[in-house]
């Protein structure tokens, strides 16, 4: 069983939007329509959890019936952080799916990882137990304490940027939250799944992603996305580079 959980829970101050910026209609559809997408016409997953704002959820609910997403297994109430989000429909999951499950553990309003990464992502659990999808930085990194020195330099041949999927087996994802809430209940400085995997002290494994996977969390990044979707028509509409996921999609057709 290979499961995604999608959590949307951003509010959308940083977009300075009247709506949570999740619900940002690009190209006449909600962004996290467009997330959704993604793990619904891949072939290998097989449901879907998405957690969000209480408030929301009738509303999700009906974008999915709107927009046929029929993988959704059970919408969850959010929590107080990303990571209680993740925690809540983790444990929705575990009560409906065996522990040796795949999660791919991804923000819903990251809505251009490439089909393969998928792919990747669920390959890489079953061979090393993780994956933290990253991309290599081409721009150096600064470690900073204070935000006016710096402190650290790393190598950038050495440098990666953490992205989503994040992904698991169930069991291990799970005790690995509960660990943490053991003894850091409000998940300070836990920003992801793999920090918090670090933090016990075991080594998630990388696996590359596309570097058009970008989260939209600014409206430069709405413009970005713009573009990206643009770029994937005219790769559709004048035959080149053929996306994976279209292409797998129509495999699935051919005799």
């Amino acid at each position: 069983m290979n499961i995604a959980i999608i959590f949307a829970g951003g509010s959308g101050v940083r977009m300075g939007a009247g709506v949570p910026k999740q619900f940002l209609e690009i190209n006449g559809k909600p962004i996290l329509i467009h997330t959704l997408q993604l793990f619904q016409e891949h072939e290998e997953i097989d449901k879907i959890y998405l957690a969000m704002s209480r408030d929301y959820i009738r509303y999700a609910k009906q974008l999915a019936l709107d927009y046929r997403i029929d993988k959704i297994a059970a919408v969850v109430p959010g929590g107080a952080t990303a990571q209680d989000s993740i925690y809540n429909a983790l444990e929705k999951a575990e009560q409906e799916n065996p522990g040796d499950s795949v999660v791919l553990i991804h923000d819903g309003v990251r809505p251009f990882v490439e089909y393969g990464v998928i792919s990747d992502n669920i390959d890489s659990v079953k061979k090393h137990g993780s994956a933290i999808t990253s991309t290599p930085c081409f721009e150096t990194i600064l470690v900073s304490r204070d935000g006016q020195t710096v402190d650290e330099l790393p190598r950038r041949k050495e440098s990666y940027a953490a992205q989503a999927p994040q992904s698991f087996y169930l069991k291990d994802i799970l005790e690995a939250h509960r660990a943490i809430r053991a003894v850091n209940p409000g998940y300070e400085n836990m920003v992801d799944a793999c920090t918090i995997y670090r933090e016990l002290g075991r080594q998630p494994h990388i696996v590359i992603g596309n570097r058009g996977n970008i989260k939209v969390t600014t409206p430069e990044d709405v413009y970005i996305f713009r573009a990206l979707l643009q770029y994937k028509e005219n790769e559709q509409a004048f035959g080149f580079g053929l996306t994976d996921r279209l292409a797998a999609k129509m495999n699935r057709y051919r005799e």
